[in-house]
């Protein structure tokens, strides 16, 4: 009986072990950090306001915000709420957008077009490092209007937010016609 029971220890430990290499790997990137300040009774209180994006480089991204009193826990706070805030995005075989789409967020705007193989990311500030982030390694990205670094990043959420596949359209097709 005494084996057995080692036997289950093993499997528990082993089954550990599987399950902290099974959990996708995140990529983190600070896009900003700026120091915050409130005006209170007692004076100024400082604080920190950091931007991050988070994502798997296969397909899912998000964005997230947080202030704290240092940049450390703001840079944490804000990482859970990008893990928060995923999404899931189709990436074609080409690592590049299905079709062309926009975005709004704010005053920004966002446009973005597929590219040819090896072209790269050609695409500025914050739409860069969300398209980096998420994956997609050959596309065209235009950011028109307001140059807010946490609006453009939101932007490019709502744009790759709304990218479908042929697959997607033909099961809507479907459900319309039934």
């Amino acid at each position: 009986m005494s084996t057995d029971l080692k036997q289950v220890n093993k499997l528990k430990k082993n089954s550990r072990r599987i399950d902290n290499k099974t959990e996708k790997k995140f990529v983190e990137r600070l896009i900003k950090i700026s120091r915050v300040s409130k005006v209170t009774k007692g004076g100024k209180k400082l604080s920190f306001r950091a931007i991050v994006v988070i994502g798997d480089e296969n397909g899912q991204v998000g964005v997230g915000v947080a202030k704290a009193d240092d940049v450390v826990n703001a840079f944490k706070k804000a990482k859970t709420d990008g893990h928060k805030n995923l999404i899931k995005i189709p990436i074609t075989k080409s690592l590049t957008i299905p079709h062309r789409v926009t975005g709004n967020f704010g005053a920004c705007k966002i446009i973005m077009r597929p590219s040819i193989e090896g072209s790269g990311v050609i695409a500025g500030g914050s739409v860069r490092t969300v398209l980096e982030v998420a994956g997609i390694k050959n596309v065209i990205a235009k950011q028109l209007g307001s140059d807010n670094l946490l609006n453009n990043a939101r932007a490019s959420i709502c744009a790759l937010a709304n990218l479908t596949t042929k697959s997607q359209i033909t099961k809507k097709r479907d459900l319309n016609l039934n």
